[in-house]
């Protein structure tokens, strides 16, 4: 099931809908990952459950929930939703030659740009410079935890058959 531009019979344009389509199933793959892998970490830490991103997503919605709820559905939906949206992304990188760990690295990096600037726009969230010590590691490793999955699922069925051949240097 790899991905070339002769098969896609439409283009370019058809290249990148297949990789976002495949990248949006592969982002399932990287949410239930990242929700295992919260899962494991409070069962060890102790840490609560977060409802940040389900009052965030309830805020977007034109909701008022209050700091003391905890809409579990929403909160699934968040992390499903945001773990597809950047699976699409992923896919797309992929196409265009951003592969293996600088994939990996940049799917991080973006989740935890994407989740705390939603958070903090809404007024759901509170800036990672307040948070307790530790709190930021394990932020970015379960953002990891879902780029890795992610970006395994992408590789395995995207081939980087958009990757620019033009010069050696960025130019």
């Amino acid at each position: 099931m790899q991905l070339t531009v002769r098969e896609a019979g439409g283009g370019r344009r058809a290249v990148l809908g297949r990789a976002a389509a495949i990248g949006s199933l592969a982002g399932l793959a990287g949410a239930g990952a990242m929700a295992l892998g919260q899962r494991a970490e409070r069962a060890v830490t102790g840490r609560p459950a977060s409802h940040v991103p389900g009052r965030t997503l309830l805020l977007l919605l034109g909701r008022s929930p209050g700091d003391d709820e905890r809409p579990a559905a929403a909160t699934a939906a968040a992390l499903v939703g945001t773990s597809v949206a950047l699976g699409a992304l992923r896919g797309v990188w992929r196409v265009s030659g951003l592969v293996g760990v600088r994939g990996n690295v940049a799917q991080t990096l973006t989740r935890v740009l994407v989740d705390q600037t939603l958070e903090n726009a809404t007024g759901a969230g509170a800036p990672p410079r307040t948070w307790r010590r530790g709190e930021g590691v394990v932020e970015v490793l379960h953002a990891a935890v879902a780029a890795v999955a992610t970006g395994l699922v992408v590789e395995r069925l995207v081939d980087p058959v958009l990757e620019s051949r033009r010069g050696t240097t960025s130019h």
